[in-house]
């Protein structure tokens, strides 16, 4: 049964998950990040893949751009935190990243895929879709984008006018 993501107007689903940086493990919930900042959550299926790459490196590039607009960014995937580090190492990325494991997260925001990459016998359930969600200083959610398609990448430009109006 395949869930919708979640829409404009609806409350973020709060959470507590994983990221591995330079200084160890550390927890990061997503309420606390909010609550001075507006968030920008990228869910992404894979570490050490073409396309994910492209899109973290790029947002890591722009990094500066979003604190600028006041937002807290995340990339969030199924992957443990520990191939995220060596993924970020290898390749630059300065987002923090996010372990939703057990894709609890990506359940909740209605973004995991039922079977991911079926036709090339990988049915993995669970893996997120690549999605964007902007979430205001309240909770609510004021950018919703999630595509079936593994390849394309969020409207950033778009993001960034949702970001600026929140200012």
């Amino acid at each position: 049964m395949t869930q919708e993501p979640l829409a404009i107007g609806q409350t973020a689903p709060n959470f507590t998950l994983c990221s591995k940086t330079a200084e160890g493990p550390q927890l990061i919930t997503l309420s606390e990040s909010y609550q001075s900042k507006v968030t920008l959550l990228l869910f992404f299926p894979m570490v050490f893949t073409g396309v994910c790459t492209q899109e973290m490196c790029a947002i890591s590039q722009d990094l500066n751009i979003y604190a600028d607009l006041n937002a807290s960014v995340y990339g969030i995937s199924g992957d443990n935190p520990f191939a995220q580090e060596a993924w970020a190492t290898q390749e630059n990325i300065r987002v923090p990243l996010l372990s939703d494991y057990d894709h609890e997260v990506a359940r909740s925001y209605g973004v995991a895929y039922e079977r991911f990459l079926p036709e090339h016998q990988l049915g993995m359930a669970g893996v997120a879709k690549r999605s964007a969600f902007v979430i205001d200083c309240s909770g609510i959610i004021q950018y919703a984008e999630s595509s079936d398609d593994p390849k394309k990448i969020p409207d950033f430009e778009n993001i960034k006018v949702v970001l600026a109006r929140l200012q």
